[in-house]
């Protein structure tokens, strides 16, 4: 026999379902609060049916528990969440179909101080998380988007509390986190997607997700990223988000935190959580059970890699998550002890970069570019200005004046070295490796800029340390200062002054890039890093100006190119085409040089009217540089 015990206010609902077929069969049994279940004879019973509130069907799932009958649960039409959980059927008479087969497996029931657990518990400060709906892996990033929103809109600041967790046959472990999610089973929510691997219903343990992000900027950033974007069968945890979990665990804070279980009701720590092994046969869909994938085991698993476990970590997150991370003592100390080591001027700081410089030179001469490569991972010239980045971004007078010292004596020594290379050589040409530096942008200041970046984090990590060199070559320090110096070598003032501004824009880019980047890792608070980086982006403002012009003398050079490439001219008898087309700027008025491939011989008349034409086309007058080819 069947029954199905119902709550007397869903009396309407339930007279539908006795219009399917097969209900006829089933003994129906409304109660009410007042009704005691146990007086009910149910000897003859095999399978139970029920529909109701939440409350009311945690109280059926108990009661079938202790009576060894196995559960069916037919929705009602507002329990979505539920439906989706357990995936139940949505339409009345399947799930009345669906709740009538008896299963073969049993599910875990999760505990907490005694009260039953469906969905899941939360400790402490989890809205993140919480208003994400059960449904949340289904949507699009829009979706995701807007839940977020509605997290994050109103929400006062956060910090990190001290927990206490003792697990059966484990030592207590300690740490801090903002909240704490216990789940028994993958309830399609974002945590139990980001621990699927470690999730399924019938291995006879809980699982708490600890929450402890450890910025602002981590937690409204890197963590909702990796929400909107992250793949639903993730091989590892994001990085603020660590588990433990146990068949029973004791969980204990520095002051009383709110446990709400369920969404619904509420108690305050401590709290005890265990868990009854196949405790019930629940009929539930196919697809429940596909998504339980962790099985039984008697042992604990712990992942509390990212997890702040050290007391100093711990009483300075206490007080509020800062903006941006928070670096620890050992990090400052390893980190500031190199900086300070590379913003010292040292003979072997000088010999590395007279001899990049040396080869940097020859290299621009014969046009060579793998001569100036060689000479970018030589020059040590990155060290000091990563140097100066921290010592702008700590306001630390000290490490500035180091830094700004052995800067300004290597730029110098570049400069002279360079030069009188340059007025020795008796050869005056301007090669494409240099011209190639005599025309900085905008887009030159976007590469410097994106290098910073790229040299602080490489600094910050060991591991990646090697990675500098990768940086050196493409910002390029040495080569525009050797340019620079070939400039001040032959007296070309303009030639000087556009390597030397492309040479400034990258130093600029760099300092406030790096401190930047080094204030998102956590080596400065911003009060003490905004005046630093206040000064800093004005002197990027002020030379962004020349660089904005030239960018747009850039974009006159494409305009010139197109203009004149795959155009015919006629010239007397001759038909003429322009090809391999250059346009410099390295004089008052542009220079064009390129191909000219004429069908015959031009006169001196017909190379005049040539460049009037080419001057007449471009809208302006310009110098050309022409070499003729012949077409037979």
């Amino acid at each position: 026999m069947t029954y199905y015990l119902y709550d007397e206010t869903q009396t309407a609902f339930v007279e539908e379902i006795k219009t399917f077929s097969g209900a006829e069969a089933i003994h129906f049994c409304p109660y009410t609060d007042k009704d005691d279940l146990d007086t009910l004879d149910l000897d003859s019973c095999t399978h139970l049916l029920t529909t109701g509130t939440l409350s009311r069907i945690k109280q059926m799932m108990l009661f079938a528990r202790t009576h060894g009958l196995s559960l069916g649960i037919i929705p009602l039409p507002d329990q979505g969440k539920l439906t989706k959980v357990l995936d139940l059927p949505s339409a009345k008479e399947e799930a009345f179909v669906q709740a009538q087969k008896i299963s073969e497996k049993k599910i875990d029931l999760f505990f907490c101080n005694d009260t039953l657990v469906l969905n899941d518990l939360r400790v402490g400060d989890t809205s993140l998380l919480k208003d994400f709906e059960y449904d949340y892996i289904d949507e699009g990033p829009w979706v995701r988007l807007r839940h977020f929103w509605q997290s994050w809109r109103g929400k006062a600041a956060l910090r990190h509390y001290k927990f206490d967790v003792t697990l059966d046959k484990e030592d207590a472990k300690q740490f801090s986190a903002v909240g704490m999610i216990g789940l028994d089973y993958d309830n399609r929510s974002w945590v139990a997607s980001a621990l699927k691997p470690h999730l399924g219903s019938g291995d006879g343990q809980h699982m708490l997700a600890i929450l402890a992000p450890t910025s602002l900027s981590q937690f409204y950033i890197m963590q909702p990223l990796s929400m909107f974007f992250g793949s639903k069968n993730r091989q590892r945890l994001p990085r603020s988000l660590g588990f433990i979990k146990s068949a029973v665990s004791q969980i204990d804070c520095s002051e009383p935190l709110e446990v709400l279980i369920d969404d619904n009701e509420s108690m305050q720590t401590p709290i005890v959580l265990r868990t009854e092994a196949d405790a019930l046969a629940l009929s539930t869909g196919e697809k429940f059970w596909e998504r339980q994938q962790s099985v039984k085991s008697d042992r604990n698993s712990i992942r509390l890699d990212n997890i702040p476990r050290d007391e100093e970590k711990i009483a300075y997150l206490a007080e509020g998550l800062p903006l941006f991370e928070h670096a620890s003592k050992e990090q400052y100390a390893s980190l500031f002890s190199a900086l300070r080591e590379d913003a010292v001027l040292s003979s072997t700081f000088m010999t590395l970069l007279i001899l990049a410089t040396m080869i940097a030179t020859f290299g621009l001469f014969i046009n060579s570019s793998s001569v100036i490569i060689g000479a970018m991972l030589l020059a040590p010239l990155m060290q000091p200005i990563v140097s100066l980045s921290m010592g702008v971004l700590r306001q630390d007078s000290s490490l500035q004046n180091h830094a700004i010292r052995t800067i300004g004596i290597g730029v110098a020594a570049v400069l002279l070295t360079a030069a009188l290379i340059a007025f020795l050589l008796p050869m005056q040409r301007l090669t494409s490796e240099m011209a190639g530096r005599l025309s900085p942008t905008i887009l030159d200041l976007f590469v410097a800029v994106v290098s910073g970046v790229a040299a602080a984090y490489a600094k910050n990590n060991e591991k990646i340390l090697g990675s500098l060199a990768g940086v050196a070559i493409a910002v390029a320090l040495v080569p525009p200062i050797a340019v620079a110096g070939i400039g001040l070598g032959w007296a070309e003032w303009y030639m000087f002054g556009s390597a030397l501004l492309l040479f400034v824009t990258n130093l600029v880019g760099i300092v406030l890039a790096a401190a930047m980047t080094f204030m998102v890792l956590g080596y400065s608070p911003i009060r003490v890093a905004r005046k630093g980086l206040i000064a800093w982006l004005l002197i990027v403002g002020l030379v962004a100006i020349p660089l904005y012009s030239s960018f747009v003398q850039m974009q006159e050079n494409v305009r010139i190119q197109r203009l004149l490439t795959d155009t015919y001219f006629t010239v007397g008898d001759n038909t003429l085409e322009l090809a391999h087309i250059e346009v410099l700027r390295h004089r008052n008025k542009p220079e064009i040089r390129c191909e000219v491939i004429s069908s015959g011989v031009l006169n001196d008349r017909d190379k005049a009217y040539l460049r009037e034409v080419i001057s007449k086309s471009i809208g302006r007058d310009v110098e050309i540089i022409a070499t003729f080819r012949y077409r037979l």
